[in-house]
Parts: structure tokens; C-alpha cells; sequence
């Protein structure tokens, strides 16, 4: 797999990933623990269920997403990481990882050992508290996953998911109101455990409201105010 060399001090996603708020003269010492980078093709997996556990990744480009497998068999999409974002933190438990990671476009992940990580975490508390703030935002996630499937309308989930997803996007800065999805209708059905055709048909719904203009996979939000009102959640 082709490797590249690759600096936290120089990276435009340092404020994203793993060098949180640390000063520039710590950043520069993680450059001897991120030592590459990995490429993986669209459809191609950074690690499978059962893998052992060796580094987390922190996506530099592109996008991916994570699947576990359900009691019956099937497939089941847990969640879509973007640039800046972590991937490998459900093996730390267990030593093997829990889900499948596969890329949705050709992307690029930052590989960081974790023992190594261990090791430099003990050296300096700022890169210890940046992990944990990680880590903290994962779990918050999870929970939001939980109240999508637990409690919400189809119209609501795919509110919320649009409104997290352009949140997301505009960090990184890229437009909050003009994107392109990596991922299939199917795949957020998946996700926000919904019915392809539900999934269809409320995007349809939004779009006849004014509140989107959908055209396949590019998504333009014309009403974010309205989505927001229809999840009751003006800080999602």
C-alpha cells in the first residue's frame, strides 16, 4: 500500500484532528508519531471486523464509512467520517476492530501507531486531553445516533442528518449550504434506519418545499432555517 511523509506542523486540518488547541512547538513533536500516510481506493477498506488492532487513522482526504453487522447478517452503516475526523477508536477496548471501514471516494488517512501514541501521551498532557476530547466527541455522536433511531420522524432524521452534515462541512471549509454526497440513498437509509424508498421520498418531500434542491447526489439547502425548525434543534 503506497505510503506518503507527512507533517502535523504543516497540516491545514491541524485544528480538526488530533493536535487540538496544542501549541506549535508540540505539534512539530508529533511529527515523528504520524510518519505517513495510507491511500485507500473508493471501495476499498482501511481495516475489516476482526482486525487487529495496531493505529487509529485521521482522515487527511476524502470520506468513509463504518458498518457493523447486524443479528440476521446484514450490513449496517454506523456512521460517515470525513476529513479531520478519526477512525479505529471502536478497537482500543478489545484489540480488534468492531466494524468495517470502507472508503466512499479515493481518500487518504494519516496513520498513527497507537502504542506510540501511548508512549508520547505520558510525555505531555496536552496530546493526552486532546485524545480525550476526541474520544468525548465520538461518544456525543453515538448518543445522537441513539436519539435519531430512538425517537424521531423519517422527516426529522433526514433533517437532522442534512443539518449535521452541512455543520460538519462548513468547518472544514467547504460551502454550509451547497454539497454533494458521497454516500448512496441507501447508505443513509442505512444509517438513519429508514427504508430506501422512505429515504427517497422524503428528499423529494424536502426538495417540493422549498426546503432543498436535490439533484441525485448534489444537495443544495435553500431553507436551513426551516430544517431546523422541523427538528426543533437550532443548535444541531
Amino acid at each position: 500500500m503506497h505510503e506518503l511523509k507527512v507533517a502535523c506542523s504543516s497540516c491545514s486540518l491541524r485544528e480538526l484532528c488530533l493536535p487540538l488547541g496544542m501549541r506549535s512547538a508540540d505539534v512539530e513533536r508529533l511529527d515523528t508519531l504520524v510518519a505517513n500516510r495510507r491511500r485507500v481506493r473508493r471501495g476499498g477498506a482501511l481495516f475489516h471486523v476482526g482486525d487487529p488492532f495496531t493505529a487509529l487513522y485521521a482522515v487527511r482526504t476524502g470520506f468513509f464509512k463504518t458498518c457493523v453487522a447486524t443479528e440476521d447478517g446484514a450490513s449496517q452503516v454506523s456512521g460517515f467520517q470525513m476529513a479531520g475526523e478519526m477512525l479505529g477508536l471502536d478497537a482500543i477496548s478489545h484489540d480488534r476492530h468492531t466494524c468495517d471501514a470502507i472508503a466512499l471516494e479515493d481518500s487518504q488517512v494519516c496513520v498513527i501507531p497507537y502504542d506510540r501514541l501511548e508512549a508520547l501521551s505520558r510525555e505531555f498532557v496536552e496530546l493526552q486531553q486532546a485524545f480525550h476530547k476526541i474520544m468525548s466527541r465520538e461518544i456525543v455522536r453515538d448518543h445522537g445516533v441513539m436519539l435519531l433511531l430512538g425517537s424521531m420522524r423519517a422527516e426529522e432524521r433526514l433533517a437532522t442528518f442534512i443539518l449535521n452534515l452541512t455543520r460538519r462541512l462548513k468547518a472544514r471549509g467547504f460551502s454550509p449550504t451547497a454539497l454533494v454526497l458521497r454516500m448512496t440513498r441507501e447508505e443513509i437509509g442505512s444509517y438513519l434506519g429508514l427504508k430506501l424508498e422512505t429515504v427517497s421520498r422524503t428528499f423529494s418531500k424536502f426538495h417540493e418545499e422549498g426546503l432543498l434542491a436535490v439533484r441525485q447526489r448534489e444537495v443544495r439547502v435553500l431553507d436551513e432555517e426551516g430544517l431546523r425548525r422541523l427538528v426543533n434543534a437550532p443548535g444541531v
